[in-house]
């Protein structure tokens, strides 16, 4: 796997898209796409409707060179799909591990494009990782499934809060070794 580095954050290949770094023409599609409420509700961080502004801060956020989460962009446009397909996060944690978060826009549910992410992100470990976490809501099972699939095994049930259901939500958490 070829990783090209942009603003001290690698590109990864996959099959059918390449994972890239945010930038700020990314901001239309990710406000659409984050602002539909099947999205939303699935997230700890997206609220519903997304405010003035939220987008365009999380962008340049996730451009600037001192954060503390890798953004990358599902990008399809190698295999003639569109430009955003989703994003997925790795959220730097201590003791050389990191968290996973991911979102699909619905158009491309149920396409296998958030299991070939993962897989990808895990695969390529741009971040040097020893553990990769992550959790879904207990209601999402289709994102237990992507982990699952992609090497994560179950840890066990916690809470998170979600800012678009505003309402602390059952989780399941996951594990995986690198």
């Amino acid at each position: 796997m070829k990783l090209d580095t942009i603003i001290n954050q690698p590109v990864v290949a996959a099959d059918r898209f390449d994972l890239r770094p945010l930038r700020k023409s990314d901001m239309g599609l990710i406000e659409h796409y984050a602002g539909d409420e099947r999205v939303a509700r699935m997230t700890t961080s997206i609220p519903h409707p997304v405010p003035p502004g939220m987008t365009e801060a999380f962008v340049t956020r996730a451009m600037s060179p001192d954060r503390d989460e890798d953004v990358w962009a599902i990008d399809g446009l190698k295999d003639g799909g569109p430009e955003l397909m989703g994003l997925i996060s790795l959220m730097r944690m201590d003791r050389n591990q990191s968290e996973v978060g991911y979102w699909v826009a619905p158009i491309f549910w149920n396409s296998g494009i958030a299991s070939m992410a993962v897989a990808a992100l895990v695969e390529a470990n741009p971040l040097g990782n020893q553990t990769m976490f992550a959790s879904v809501f207990q209601d999402n099972p289709a994102s237990a499934r992507v982990l699952t699939h992609c090497g994560f095994e179950y840890l066990g049930d916690a809470e998170s809060f979600s800012l678009a259901r505003n309402a602390t939500v059952p989780t399941w958490t996951y594990s995986r070794k690198l």
